[in-house]
């Protein structure tokens, strides 16, 4: 049986969730503050969110290539995620996308409960 934390689809959703967080970070960057800020923040943000969603990862997880630059424990690992996701709903409620806020929240909410045997993985690790 295939784990679901690592089926395709779940997969295919968790990478268009990790997309929007970025692109709705930067959009929340460039709303919230003016000039050289705007920009700074509005481009900055979502550079240093991919760099750490890529560099620290727990090595050999099934969900991701198994490689990592900085090796994380799942638990850190899982801690970061949550982060992650939290940060980008936080990012559509403050920008007054009250609507994509909630999808954003319950698809990312079931990403995670078709998710548990990552979890699992990654607290044990």
């Amino acid at each position: 049986m295939l784990n679901q934390g690592s089926h395709p689809l779940n997969l295919g959703i968790r990478f268009l969730l990790e997309i929007t967080v970025l692109i709705v970070v930067g959009m929340w960057g460039f709303a919230s503050f003016n000039g050289f800020y705007s920009y700074s923040i509005g481009l900055g943000s979502p550079l240093i969110l991919a760099t750490l969603w890529g560099v620290f990862a727990v090595p050999n997880d099934p969900s991701r290539s198994g490689k990592t630059v900085i090796k994380t424990s799942g638990r850190m690992r899982l801690l970061l995620e949550l982060s992650f996701f939290i940060l980008g709903a936080s990012a559509l409620y403050s920008l007054n996308y009250t609507n994509l806020f909630y999808a954003f929240s319950i698809i990312s909410l079931l990403h995670y409960l078709m998710s548990m045997d990552r979890i699992k993985w990654l607290i044990a690790h």
